[in-house]
């Protein structure tokens, strides 16, 4: 398949953001030449359609904040179940698709490092889009959930069965923490994790893992899902970033 004229990262802040390389090594991987990657700084969906005002062809963007949202209504992207919030856009053709990949980044980050959500309880603190999409698929892999109120409460979703209010926590993650590689309000769990990272973030940090992880659902589940069977395993496409230059 060909690749797109443009991909990149949109939202703000971004500059720290690993997903331009991200989509280069993939890209390259699956033999994919011609995509020029953008950093699109944009603080409402108005400044976003503005600053992709001048760029023609297809479009592939991971989204982060404010813009999780506000394309479900002005661009008719609808987020999975529950979640109500896109981190991944796709303009072909001129016509916008959309999906979350939070939550099936998490869970792949999460076995990574040896956590298997089946049987073990997840802390929560947070209830934005992460959060819900991090709550869905935890969830429906028979994972149990005790969320921690911080800016904003969990609200019910499709994995209210899920929800325990006590229990050991095997994993603990602060969602409230700022992007950028903001400090997490400490959790009681055995293990915490964090999924902001900053500039000088290592590449064994969970943070990178999951941002890697989740670039990996974007293209099985919207870019390129034809082409699932030929992407890098996980640990190969954090090798390549450790190294990219």
């Amino acid at each position: 398949m060909p690749a797109p004229a443009y991909w990149g990262i949109a939202g703000f802040p971004i500059s720290h953001s690993l997903t331009p390389r991200l989509f280069e090594i993939v890209g390259n991987h699956l033999g994919m030449k011609g995509a020029q990657s953008t950093f699109i700084e944009a603080n409402s969906i108005e400044e976003f359609e503005d600053n992709i005002s001048e760029l023609k062809g297809d479009l592939w963007f991971s989204c982060t904040a404010p813009l999780k949202h506000s394309p479900q209504a002005r661009l008719g992207v609808e987020g999975p179940e529950g979640v109500n919030a896109i981190n991944q856009l796709m303009r072909t053709d001129g016509v916008w698709t959309g999906t979350s990949t939070d939550g099936l980044g998490f869970v792949a980050a999460c076995r990574h490092i040896g956590i298997e959500p089946n049987g073990s309880i997840l802390r929560i603190r947070g209830g934005g889009s992460a959060a819900r999409s991090i709550a869905a698929v935890w969830a429906a892999e028979g994972g149990k959930i005790i969320p921690e109120e911080g800016r904003r409460a969990l609200i019910g979703g499709p994995w209210d069965e899920a929800i325990v209010e006590f229990g050991n926590a095997t994993l603990a993650i602060d969602l409230d923490a700022a992007a950028g590689g903001g400090d997490s309000v400490q959790l009681e769990a055995e293990q915490q994790v964090s999924i902001s990272y900053g500039d000088d973030a290592s590449y064994d940090e969970f943070a990178v893992i999951m941002v890697a992880a989740q670039h990996l659902e974007a293209w099985k589940h919207l870019y390129a899902p034809e082409r699932a069977a030929d992407l890098p395993s996980l640990s190969h496409l954090l090798e390549r970033l450790s190294s990219f230059n």
